[in-house]
Formats: C-alpha cells, structure tokens, sequence
C-alpha cells in the first residue's frame, strides 16, 4: 500500500512518512494479532480493558494521538497529514483506537480545539487527547427526533437561574457506555424543523439527570462503549458548559462533521485495503480449473476494480483534506468523498470476499468482520442518498448562479 504524498515541507513531510511507518509497524505486529483472537469484537477482547493497555503501548511509542493538539501531547497533523496515518491505524479494526484516533473522540478532540474556552480546553480537551479519558456525542433522536436530519432536534435546554436544565431522549450514541464526559446537542430555542436554535453543553457521564440505557445491538462490533440509548431528564449544567454560543450549534456541528466524514474514510480504507491484501493473497495461492485465479480473467477484473476503487478513494480524500486544511467548509468535497469513499470501501470488501469463496464468509479469514463493519458506513455520517441530495442541490445553486451572474 502506498503513503502517497502531503503538502506539509520537507522536514514535515519526512516526519509524517515515518509517523506512517512506524503506525503501520505497531498496528499489523501488535494489533492485528489481537483482533484476530477475538473476530474483530471488542467487547470480547476486553473493551475498555484492552483499549487502555493498547493506548499505553501507543503512547510508548510515541503514535498516540496523531491528530491530537501537540500542546496536550498529540502530532497536531493537518487533515491531509493524517489521512495516511489512519488508513494506516485502520488495516486493523482496532487500530484507530490504539492510537486514540477512533470515533466519537477523534471528532470531539477536532470540535473542542476549535470552540472550546481555555478551561474547557484543560477539563475536557487535555485529558481526551492523552487517553485519561472517552467522551461521546449526543446528537441523534428516536424518531421523529435528529437523525439524517438535524432540524428535527426535539431535546430542549431550558434557562434556570445557575444555568440550564436538559429534557431529551437520544439513540445510537456511540461510546456512550464508559464514557466520561457528553456533548450535548439541545434545542434552545425554536421548534422542531427550523434550522436554528440548537446548542452543544458538556457534561460529565456522572452528572445526576444524564442515565445511559441500554446498548442497541448493531451489526458492528469493534467501537468501545457500543451504540447506546441515553437520556436526560432533569440534568442541570451551569452556564460554563455551553461548548461555543448559544443558538449557534448547528453550525458547530458542520466544524465537526466535515472533517470527522473523512476520518471515517482514512479509517474504513484501511480496512478495505486488509481485505483486499487478504483476497490477492488467497488469489496468488488458490487454483481452480488448472490455473491461478490471478490468471483467471474474471478474477482480474475483480482485483482490477478494487485497486481503482482504493486509488479514487484516496484520491477524493485528498482533495476534500486540502480543502479543509485550506480554510474552506468544503461541504461539497467532503459529501462526494464520504459518499464515494463508503459505497467504493463496501465494494472493494465484497469483491475480496467473492475471490475468497467460501473461505472469505468465515472467521478463518478478517473479510466478513471487515464486510460487517463497513457496511453502516454507508448510514453513519450521513446516509448516501442524504449526501446525494445535498450535493445536487449545491450544483444546482451553483449553476442558477453562473446563469444570473
């Protein structure tokens, strides 16, 4: 698998390509083996246990964090500087969280140096970035509550006298069991389908209201603290614990989502990339009706389709990375590389797993774990039928306006 290449300087540059090496080194030699034991489940592999013996390991050996601010110990790498590295750390399904790059608190450390105040930066910020702690995100409702759309946002933070009490249900948490601290998405003004009114609080897991339920069985298996139910009835936080301003969360969850999106993708393309070393390998070995199957036209073009798919993916990522790094939203670029990047990650994993046969249905082999993770890709972040249709409404707006300019 190649590194590609970043924009950073050459010094830079020579010290991001060895980050990669070095990520790849600990993740194939010391992760790989243990996900393997335990068939990609982290629950069965010791959950929060193991993330910390793994957390420690990284930390030993200076990978913890790549993106993490470096004044709290992280690399402090641009989006395009990481993208490599956690393709890398994703070859194994466990690897993002060895080096504390996983979902949620990947994106939270994102959101947090960028809104939080300094003292919410020491509470929250410091301990996440060094793996003293876990957080979640609570955004997402039952229906008819925010899922694929945020408007829908139905939880309500309401003003008392020291601050704010929180009413709310909310579903597919994910790390929420374990977590030791929440942001909170509420409606603080407004009604349910209006695009403003929302605001992000931080909460401690401890705090007397906020109750996680139960974990909503999911066909993924590999996130620390499962996809939970949490609830929020009667929890009282001070006005310190609004993350930004008020009213303004909606637009804080874009800081968030856009580059967390591609995080998902450097991720899920690790993954992808074992499948496919996993099938080529299978391939070179495995004989039928006299020859090789890499000899075999049909299973070239399998193999041929999935090497386009990874260099595409990579090459969106790229693009949507030097957007963001540059300043921009890049709304655009980062709904065409999630959605892309998700549907050609699903394929390139079932065109491994056809190669297989048999044998890539079974747990001999890591294709149907990573068949099985991948999958909700294609929903988490943004179903694809929601990022189509938000991409062809931005080239429509963008045509009625070269057309009246």
């Amino acid at each position: 698998m190649t590194t590609g290449t970043t924009s950073a300087a050459p010094q830079r540059s020579a010290e991001v390509d060895d980050l990669v090496a070095r990520t790849r080194a600990f993740v194939r030699e010391e992760v790989v083996p243990v996900e393997d034991r335990h068939d990609g489940d982290i629950t069965a592999a010791g959950g929060d246990v193991l993330r910390r013996q793994l957390q420690a390991r990284a930390l030993e050996l200076g990978l913890l964090a790549p993106h993490g601010p470096v004044e709290y110990g992280g690399h402090g790498l641009s989006m395009r500087e990481r993208a490599r590295v956690f393709e890398e750390a994703g070859y194994a399904l466990f690897g993002a969280m060895a080096i504390n790059a996983a979902a949620p608190d990947e994106g939270n450390m994102h959101l947090l140096d960028r809104i939080a105040t300094p003292e919410q930066r020491e509470r929250f910020l410091a301990p996440l970035v060094r793996a003293e702690a876990r957080s979640a995100f609570a955004m997402t409702e039952p229906a008819p509550g925010a899922g694929s759309d945020p408007s829908a946002l139905r939880t309500i933070a309401v003003r008392t006298p020291g601050g704010w009490r929180i009413e709310g249900q909310k579903v597919f948490i994910t790390g929420a069991d374990g977590a030791d601290f929440f942001i909170i998405m509420a409606r603080t003004s407004g009604e349910p389908g209006e695009r403003g009114g929302g605001t992000m609080f931080l909460a401690p897991a401890s705090s007397p209201g906020l109750r996680v339920g139960r974990h909503v069985p999911t066909m993924d298996r590999s996130m620390v603290g499962g996809h939970c139910e949490v609830s929020f009835d009667g929890l009282e936080v001070t006005a310190n614990a609004v993350l930004g301003e008020v009213d303004e969360g909606f637009r804080y969850v874009q800081v968030r989502l856009g580059p967390a999106r591609m995080t998902h993708v450097m991720r899920w393309l690790g993954a992808a990339v074992r499948a496919h070393e996993t099938a080529l390998d299978y391939a070179l070995e495995r004989r039928s009706m006299g020859a090789r199957l890499t000899d075999q036209g049909l299973a070239q073009h399998l193999i041929a389709e999935n090497e386009i798919d990874l260099a595409a993916t990579r090459a969106l990522l790229d693009v949507a990375c030097t957007a963001l790094d540059s300043g921009s939203p890049a709304a655009q670029e980062t709904s065409i590389a999630k959605t892309f990047g998700a549907e050609a990650i699903g394929r390139v994993v079932d065109r491994s797993l056809q190669l297989c046969g048999g044998m890539g249905t079974s747990a001999d082999l890591p294709i149907a774990r990573i068949a099985r993770e991948v999958r909700p890709f294609r929903v988490y972040d943004g179903p694809s039928e929601v990022h189509r249709f938000a991409i062809a409404k931005r080239a429509a707006s963008a045509a009625r306006r070269r057309v009246q300019g």
